[in-house]
C-alpha cells in the first residue's frame, strides 16, 4: 500500500492511521489574529511592568541591567515562551486536557495551574479595585491627595510643597519656582536662605496618607491578627471589576477579543503620552539618565542575574496556562513562532517605555525635594499609588493627568486577569465539553466565586492579606509547575516528536537552537531560580509590620496546597489503572487520545 502523499511523513516516512474520534462540538476560533496578538500582548504587560521592572532596572545597574535581562530573555523565558503557544496551538486544548495527549500521569501540574490561577485571581483583582478607587477620586479639581485638610489626615501630615521647603533648608544657597507645583503653596517663589524653619525629617505625606488612610483605610487594622471587617466602598470597586471581567469573557474569545481593542491598546497611547509631559517636567533628564546609566560592577553580583531571570520570567508569564488557553483558539497554521518573537519583544519593549515614562516623573520628585532618585523611588505598589500620583497632582491639569493614569492602570490589570481567568475557563470546559454549552453559567459561578474569596482583601488589614497572598501565592509553585511541564514536553513527550508537531503547522521544524534550550537550558534555568526562591525567600512585609509564624505557615501551606496536586494525581491515576506494574506505567507515560483535528487526517503518531 502507498502511503497517501498529501500525509506528512513522520518516523523516517511511517505514518499510523487512527480511528476517528467522536465528534465534539467544533472549536471557535479567533476573529482576527490582531485579537489574539493583543491578548497574548495584554496578558504579559501587566502592572508589573510599571511599576517593578524600572525599579529593579534601576537597581540593578541601569543600562547594564540589559544584558542580563536580554540574556535571560533569548536562552531562558522565549522558549518557553514560544514552546507554551506552539503547543497550545497543536494540541487545541486547555491546561488539564492538554496533558492526555502529552503525558497522562502530568496532569497534576494542569490542576495545579488552575489552582495557582485561583490563588492569583483572589487578590490581583483589588490592587485594581484600588485604581479603579483612585480613577474615581481623580474627578475633582484637585485631587485629594494633594492636599491635609482633609478628615482622614493626621496632624503630622504634609503636603508636597512642604516638603519642598524642608529640604530647601538642606540648600540654602538655592532658589525653588513653586509655579511649577501647580499652585500648592501660596508662595510662587522661594529663596531657600529666607527659610528659618526646624527641619523635620519626619512627616506623613498627603499621597501616603491618602492610599493608606483612605482607600485601605488600614488605621483600623493592627495587622493580620485583627483585619477588621469589609470595606464597603472596596468590595465596589472589586466587584465593578468582576462585572467588567464577566463581560469580557462571558462569550469567549468572541467577547475578550473584542474587549482588547481597548484595553491593551489604551495603555501604549497613555505611557507615550505620560512620556511626553514627563520630559517637560524639571529634573526629568536626570531620571532618564539615572534609569540608563550602566553601572558595570554590578554585573559581577548573582543577585543581578537572578533579579534579571525573575523578571523575564513573570513577565511574559509562560506556565500560567494563558498562553496555552489563548493559542488554542488559533487556525492550525497559524505561525505561532513569529507571535512569540513579536509578542516578546514588544512585552520588553513596554518594560523600557514604562521605565523612562516612570523615571522622568522620579526624576522630577527627587529635583523637587532636593533628593536623590533612590530616596524618592519605591520598590512595591506604593510607587503607582503613592509616589506617581503625588508627581502628577502637582503640574497643571492634575486631575486629567491623574484620570488617564489610573485608567491605564485598570486595563493594565483588567488584560491580566482576562488571561488568568480565561485559562481556568479553557482547562475546565475542554476537560468538559458538555459544559461549553452552559458557559455563561459557568463563568458567572467563577466571578461569584472569586469575588466572594477575594473579600478578605477588601478589609481594613486587605493589605496585608495582599502582600501575604503576592509571596506565596504564585512565585515559588509557578516555577516547579513549569519546570515539570517542560520536562514533560522535552523528555517525555520528546523533543523531536514536538519538533515535528510544530512542522507539521509551520511547514518547517524549529532550529537546533530552540531544541537545546527547550531539552537543556530552559529546565536548569527554570529549577535554578525555583531552588533560589525557595532558598533566599523573604516573608511578606508593609511597613514596620512583622508577619506572624502562623501566617508563613497559612503562606507555605499555599505553595504546598497547588504542588501537591501533581503526586496526589499520579497516585490516584496508578491506583486506578488496571494491569501490571509495567503495564500501568506504560499507560500514564504515553498519550491516551488524538487532537481530533489531526486524527482525522491520520497523521498523528507519538514516539
Amino acid at each position: 500500500m502507498t502511503p497517501d502523499p498529501t500525509l506528512p511523513m513522520i518516523m523516517d516516512g511511517t505514518t499510523k492511521i487512527i480511528e476517528k474520534q467522536k465528534e465534539e462540538p467544533e472549536r471557535e476560533s479567533w476573529g482576527k489574529k490582531t485579537e489574539f496578538l493583543l491578548s497574548v500582548v495584554g496578558f504579559a504587560v501587566d502592572l508589573g511592568n510599571v511599576w517593578r521592572f524600572p525599579y529593579i532596572c534601576f537597581k540593578n545597574g541601569g543600562g547594564a541591567f540589559l544584558l542580563p535581562y536580554l540574556i535571560m530573555l533569548v536562552f531562558g523565558g522565549l522558549p518557553l515562551f514560544y514552546m507554551e503557544l506552539a503547543l497550545g496551538q497543536f494540541q487545541r486544548c486547555g491546561c488539564l486536557t492538554v496533558w492526555k495527549r502529552i503525558c497522562p500521569m502530568f496532569k497534576g501540574v494542569g490542576i495545579s495551574i488552575c489552582i495557582i490561577a485561583t490563588y492569583v485571581s483572589l487578590y490581583y483583582n483589588t490592587i485594581i479595585a484600588w485604581a479603579v478607587y483612585f480613577f474615581f477620586s481623580s474627578f475633582r479639581a484637585q485631587p485629594p491627595w494633594l492636599t491635609c485638610n482633609n478628615t482622614w489626615n493626621t496632624e503630622n501630615c504634609t503636603t508636597f510643597s512642604e516638603r519642598v521647603v524642608t529640604q530647601c533648608m538642606k540648600a540654602p544657597n538655592q532658589s525653588w519656582n513653586m509655579d511649577l507645583f501647580n499652585g500648592t503653596t501660596p508662595v510662587s517663589y522661594i529663596n531657600c536662605s529666607s527659610i528659618n524653619a526646624t527641619d523635620d525629617d519626619y512627616s506623613s505625606a498627603a499621597s501616603t496618607e491618602f492610599f493608606e488612610r483612605e482607600v485601605l483605610e488600614m488605621q483600623y487594622s493592627t495587622g493580620l491578627e485583627s483585619v477588621g471587617g469589609v470595606k464597603w466602598t472596596m468590595s465596589l470597586c472589586l466587584m465593578s471589576v468582576f462585572l467588567i471581567v464577566y463581560f469580557a469573557l462571558w462569550k469567549g474569545i468572541k467577547s475578550s477579543g473584542k474587549a482588547v481593542w481597548v484595553t491593551a491598546i489604551l495603555p501604549y497611547v497613555v505611557l507615550i503620552i505620560l512620556l511626553i509631559r514627563g520630559s517637560t517636567l524639571p529634573g526629568a533628564m536626570n531620571g532618564i539618565l539615572y534609569f540608563i546609566e550602566p553601572k558595570w560592577e554590578k554585573l559581577m553580583t548573582v543577585r543581578v542575574w537572578i533579579d534579571a531571570a525573575a523578571q523575564i520570567f513573570f513577565s511574559l508569564g509562560p506556565g500560567f496556562g494563558v498562553l496555552l488557553a489563548l493559542s488554542s483558539y488559533n487556525k492550525f497554521n497559524n505561525n505561532c513562532y513569529k507571535d512569540a518573537l513579536a509578542t516578546s519583544a514588544i512585552n520588553c519593549g513596554t518594560s523600557l517605555l514604562a521605565g523612562f515614562a516612570v523615571f522622568t516623573v522620579l526624576g522630577y520628585m527627587a529635583h523637587a525635594q532636593n533628593k536623590s532618585i533612590d530616596e524618592v523611588a519605591r520598590p512595591d505598589v506604593g510607587l503607582i499609588f503613592v509616589v506617581y500620583p503625588e508627581a502628577i497632582a502637582t503640574i497643571d491639569g492634575s486631575s486629567f493627568w491623574a484620570i488617564i493614569f489610573f485608567f491605564m492602570l485598570i486595563t493594565l490589570g483588567l488584560d491580566t486577569t482576562f488571561g488568568g481567568l480565561e485559562a481556568i475557563i479553557t482547562g475546565i470546559l475542554d476537560e468538559w465539553p458538555w459544559m461549553r454549552k452552559k458557559r455563561e453559567i459557568f463563568v458567572v459561578l467563577l466571578m461569584c466565586y472569586c469575588f466572594l474569596g477575594g473579600l478578605a482583601t477588601t478589609t481594613y488589614g486587605g493589605i496585608y492579606v495582599v502582600q501575604l497572598f503576592d509571596v506565596y501565592a504564585a512565585p515559588i509553585s509557578i516555577l516547579l509547575v513549569v519546570f515539570l511541564e517542560a520536562v514533560a514536553v522535552s523528555w517525555i513527550y520528546g523533543v523531536k516528536q514536538f519538533s515535528k508537531d510544530i512542522e507539521s503547522m509551520l511547514g518547517q521544524p524549529p532550529g537546533i537552537f530552540w531544541q537545546i534550550c527547550w531539552a537543556y537550558i530552559s529546565p536548569v534555568f527554570l529549577l535554578t531560580l525555583f531552588i533560589l526562591s525557595v532558598y533566599n525567600n523573604e516573608p511578606p512585609a508593609y511597613g514596620n509590620y512583622v508577619y506572624p509564624v502562623w501566617s508563613l505557615v497559612i503562606g507555605w501551606l499555599m505553595v504546598l496546597s497547588a504542588l501537591l496536586a501533581i503526586p496526589i494525581y499520579f497516585v490516584i491515576h496508578f491506583l486506578s489503572t488496571k494491569g501490571t506494574m509495567m503495564e500501568r506505567m506504560k499507560q500514564m507515560i504515553f498519550p491516551k487520545e488524538t487532537p481530533k483535528h489531526i486524527s482525522e487526517e491520520g497523521i498523528r503518531v507519538y514516539l
